[in-house]
């Protein structure tokens, strides 16, 4: 692999204009992900994964920064450029009951872009062609479910359908989205030995968005993780080292929710949150938008000061306390002196 990242966010912001004012959705946001890799991103509700997987796929346009493909700018591409970037990149949406047309057959939705795309000559060969991309999700044997339509599978078929779908036009990167949300949990774990395999088999990359540290650490292991907070990424590193060893008290208090069976390794996780609630996009907190939930909040920094992501040799962490910001400390030598 080449020194430069398949795809990568420099800087990515968006705000969306409503009536109730301005809403900062995503903020400042770099991360990248090379060919083969996979980049989870985690968080609460309303954290900005969804906006920030949305502009990685060209679906969205930010209100500042901008995306590479390729070390290219994809703003800067010509119109045949932005059409391979358009097959390279794929999107898999959370619901597997609303990203089908329940008018089409499973044979419709594969051959759909096979045909747009001129990769099937005949309504033969774009029959055999979908019958391989069911297998490859492990919908066998494919000649039960290509005729059928949406209505007639269940939820984890769809969304293998879906994922079927999203390899169609040979993708260098899947962006998933809550891809196994939906799903029964047994379901879930078929769904994401799927993936797996398919990141093994495909050499295919992988923005993988979820919640649930637990999944993250199933299906995100030997990549990367950002952990995101109201916009902004506040820890980001191997996967493995930040759920096991986590650094900033927001990644800690979201994996003391994760059920533990062993009762020990759980209590060696908690870390308890000073208020349940999350503030309004529309109204952030001054200084580090964590610091009223936050178990290690300190006046004067934490509540005036928003912190940047500080290199902690294994990951970067934006928490005034855990990683303190060198120039803000020089500042405040100088001040005193």
């Amino acid at each position: 692999m080449t020194d430069t990242p398949l795809m990568a966010l420099r800087g990515v912001s968006q705000v969306f204009h409503t009536k109730g004012g301005d809403v900062p959705a995503v903020r400042d946001v770099s991360l990248e992900v090379g060919a083969g890799e996979v980049l989870c991103l985690v968080g609460e509700s309303g954290c900005g994964k969804t906006t920030t997987a949305r502009i990685a796929a060209g679906l969205a346009r930010p209100s500042d920064g901008f995306v590479e493909y390729n070390g290219q700018d994809t703003r800067a591409m010509s119109a045949d450029r932005q059409k391979d970037f358009r097959k390279a990149v794929q999107f898999v949406h959370q619901d597997p009951y609303a990203s089908l047309n329940p008018i089409r057959s499973i044979f419709g939705a594969l051959s759909a872009p096979l045909r747009r795309h001129g990769l099937a000559k005949s309504k033969k060969d774009a029959w055999e062609q979908a019958g391989r991309l069911l297998e490859q999700v492990d919908l066998t044997p494919a000649e039960n479910f290509l005729p059928k339509f949406p209505h007639q599978l269940s939820g984890g078929q769809r969304q293998r359908v879906a994922v079927a779908r999203s390899l169609a036009l040979n993708p260098k990167l899947i962006i998933a989205d809550e891809a196994t949300s939906m799903l029964d949990v047994s379901i879930r774990v078929g769904v994401l030995r799927t993936l797996t395999k398919l990141r093994t088999e495909l050499d295919v990359g992988f923005i993988f968005i979820t919640h649930d540290l637990a999944i993250a650490r199933y299906f995100g292991t030997g990549g990367k993780i950002a952990v995101m907070y109201l916009g902004r990424v506040v820890e980001y590193g191997d996967t493995a080292e930040v759920i096991e060893n986590p650094q900033h008290p927001y990644t800690k208090a979201l994996l003391a929710a994760v059920p533990e069976i062993d009762p020990e390794h759980r209590e060696s996780h908690e870390h308890g949150l000073r208020s349940v609630d999350i503030p309004s996009l529309t109204a952030l907190p001054s200084g580090c938008t964590f610091h009223p939930r936050c178990p290690l909040y300190r006046q004067g920094d934490c509540d005036t000061i928003e912190p940047r992501l500080i290199d902690m040799d294994d990951r970067e962490v934006a928490c005034h306390v855990v990683a303190p910001d060198p120039d803000l400390t020089v500042e405040t030598e100088e001040a005193k002196s």
